[in-house]
């Protein structure tokens, strides 16, 4: 039997769970999940095509902002255990949580962002998580490989395709960042948020609406994303009351290259949307290079002119990429 035949038996096993990855020793275990997901074997965490365009914050603790959730056209619910529960309904919140994934959201991707690994909460949070049916795990203050270590084996019962998602909110992370992408190549790792707020606080910055002191980072995490094939989130904007403040910042995220952003506002989704989907313009520029490169006279050229310009084949995989985000918008939103 070959490597990708081998390959694709082990995605077979992973994936009906015939055999825990907890019953195994750590280094096979790693290894095993490394060969499924990089041979294909196991479903790719990030398809070209999936939009992540508006990833919503809502308290796990809100049933009335759940319920509300499931008629938003946000892409991404992401119920929330941390920040905006309180410390006396952790619990209950938990509880909450898994019972709205249970429910579901109507076909959205559906991430429960637990509580950080150095509080009361947190084990049990990533404990609860494992055993449900959500898209993701969300962890707050991830600050070193030894944190995405600890997550993985805490999550090793958990679904195959279960992701693991990172908040990039500390220092030490920044500073750590190529190294704890890199994690992704033999874990469930498949996505950085930013979280420029808590960024902020600990370095004493200033929070401005330009995010100035920022935009070092936000490069470096997004090249980070990008280098070890993670999807990339941008942070919150604090403003949902003028629209004007909100949608410059999304542009701003847009322009250094993330997927979409983080919203804390029904109102932010709309706008936030809109951005980040594909232009009419953009996409007939697409069109154009997928054409012109699927010409006869084209085959096996690595660089073409389209409209008096020349472009080459990373051009014709933007165009593709940016196509098939398009279709799936189009087909959600039937």
């Amino acid at each position: 039997m070959g490597f990708m035949a081998r390959a694709s038996r082990i995605g077979e096993v992973l994936s009906s769970g015939d055999i825990a990855l907890s019953s195994l020793d750590g280094q096979v275990a790693l290894t095993l999940r490394a060969m499924a997901y990089r041979t294909g074997a196991v479903a790719d965490m990030n398809p070209i095509d999936r939009p992540r365009r508006s990833a919503l914050y809502l308290p796990a603790s809100n049933a009335k902002a759940i319920a509300k959730a499931r008629t938003l056209p946000a892409d991404v619910i992401i119920l929330d255990l941390e920040d905006s529960v309180a410390p006396e309904a952790k619990v209950e919140a938990r509880e909450a949580a898994l019972e709205a994934v249970r429910e579901g959201f109507g076909g959205r991707e559906v991430a429960v962002r637990a509580n950080g690994l150095d509080t009361p909460w947190g084990a049990d949070d990533l404990l609860a998580i494992a055993g449900s049916s959500a898209d993701a795990v969300l962890v707050p203050k991830v600050s070193s490989i030894e944190d995405i270590r600890h997550c993985e084996a805490a999550l090793s019962a958990a679904p195959p395709q279960m992701q693991l998602w990172a908040m990039v909110e500390t220092c030490a992370c920044i500073l750590r960042i190529d190294a704890i992408a890199a994690m992704s190549a033999t874990t469930r790792l498949s996505l950085f948020a930013m979280g420029v707020n808590d960024l902020a606080k600990e370095m004493r910055a200033r929070l401005t609406p330009e995010r100035t002191p920022f935009l070092p980072f936000l490069s470096i995490a997004v090249a980070a994303a990008r280098t070890h094939g993670l999807a990339i989130l941008d942070g919150v904007c604090n403003e949902f009351q003028d629209a004007a403040v909100f949608r410059d910042e999304a542009q701003q995220g847009l322009l250094f290259g993330f997927d979409g952003k983080t919203v804390i506002h029904p109102a932010q989704i709309d706008p936030c949307n809109a951005v980040f989907s594909p232009s009419a313009d953009a996409l007939q520029a697409a069109h154009a290079i997928i054409a012109a490169f699927d010409m006869p006279e084209n085959a096996g050229k690595g660089a073409v002119r389209v409209d008096g310009k020349m472009v080459e084949l990373l051009h014709l995989e933007q165009a593709r990429r940016l196509v098939a985000v398009a279709q799936r918008i189009a087909e959600t939103a039937r």
